[in-house]
């Protein structure tokens, strides 16, 4: 069966935050949003990207892997959920452990929070709040055959940070001819520009 999911598009992103807006009315999380529009670079450009947990697939989530009292559970479909309160010490393991810089901690609460893919709604096979409400699909839901079907740019749900590369259920999309980024050399060519020794390589933090 295919497995449906979130595509990112952050060229169709307008900043108009109606993703954010729509995330507010979520029952399990009512008022506070799980999405955030950011800027992709304030100082030089307008442009806007949704940011949403990316559900990491392999290795699978960071975040419940380093929740010493097993608060972060994921569904037989992979879909990482946000923290179990009666199970969350607070002890932000998992806002440190995620790649991508996704779960809040609501220190009022003492629980983090986080994007679960609106469960209630994708297991009825409804689409999650915020790709309801995108007005120009830049948060679109659906399996990887409707994207190839139905969509421009070049889907992808492998990111890498240094030598680790993370898969992920949710996908970004990229132009159709965007060559991989290997931030990675970047920072060495920054780095030798900069008269900086090469750092020792490290031993990857999860497994």
């Amino acid at each position: 069966m295919a497995i449906k999911t979130l595509f990112v598009d952050p060229s169709r992103c307008i900043g108009c935050r109606a993703c954010e807006a729509a995330c507010r009315e979520c029952d399990s999380h009512k008022g506070e949003s799980m999405v955030m529009v950011d800027f992709v670079d304030r100082g030089w450009s307008v442009a806007t990207q949704p940011t949403v947990c990316m559900h990491c697939v392999d290795p699978v989530a960071p975040c419940a892997q380093v929740c010493p009292v097993l608060a972060i559970q994921i569904t037989p479909e992979g879909v990482v959920q946000q923290a179990e309160p009666s199970r969350c010490i607070g002890c932000r393991n998992c806002v440190f452990a995620c790649p991508f810089g996704v779960p809040k901690f609501d220190v009022e609460a003492r629980l983090m929070k986080k994007c679960n893919l609106c469960y209630d709604r994708t297991a009825q096979d409804l689409k999650p709040w915020c790709a309801q409400a995108c007005p120009t699909q830049a948060l679109w839901y659906g399996d990887y055959e409707e994207f190839a079907n139905q969509r421009q740019g070049r889907a992808i749900n492998l990111t890498d940070f240094g030598t680790q590369t993370v898969r992920t259920r949710v996908y970004q999309v990229v132009a159709a001819e965007t060559p991989a980024l290997d931030l990675a050399g970047l920072l060495r060519e920054a780095r030798a520009e900069a008269g900086q020794p090469e750092r020792s390589r490290q031993e990857a933090w999860v497994l």
